[in-house]
């Protein structure tokens, strides 16, 4: 039924609910899961490089590491069958899931309906929204 479920993450509780769903459907189906997370650095392009600069994109990189390393441990924890990978990509989220979609030839992308908190809660519903109706793969979205 699904060979590889991708699985994006914000760290958000929202998308800690995907990823549980994610696990569920993956022991059932054997499908290997793949975390992605995204730097979104477009308000740092524009910045003279400078030492600040070049420390908030680091710790924006590091964040979006962390993201998909709890995503890996998550899944060891609770269905150490189950296969896992993960990827880290710098651009838009809702571009970045649906470049992965197709360059992974995913069956399945589990994703939250929301991200963090207030301006983030708004644009992951956005990028929910577009990759739910733009993915050429089944999309569940979990709240």
């Amino acid at each position: 039924m699904y060979n590889k479920i991708l699985v994006p993450t914000d760290g958000s509780e929202h998308a800690v609910r995907a990823e549980e769903e994610a696990i569920y459907i993956a022991e059932k189906t054997g499908a290997e899961l793949i975390g992605l997370s995204t730097v979104e650095n477009n308000f740092v392009n524009g910045l003279p490089l400078n030492d600040e600069v070049y420390e908030l994109n680091n710790l924006l990189k590091e964040n979006t590491k962390n993201n998909v390393d709890k995503f890996e441990e998550l899944v060891h924890e609770k269905a150490s069958s189950v296969s896992v990978r993960s990827i880290i990509k710098e651009g838009t989220p809702a571009n970045a899931i649906l470049e992965t979609a197709e360059e992974e030839d995913v069956d399945l992308i589990i994703i939250g309906s929301s991200g963090k908190s207030g301006f983030d809660r708004f644009l992951m519903g956005s990028v929910a929204d577009k990759v739910s109706k733009s993915a050429k793969c089944s999309v569940l979205v979990v709240h």
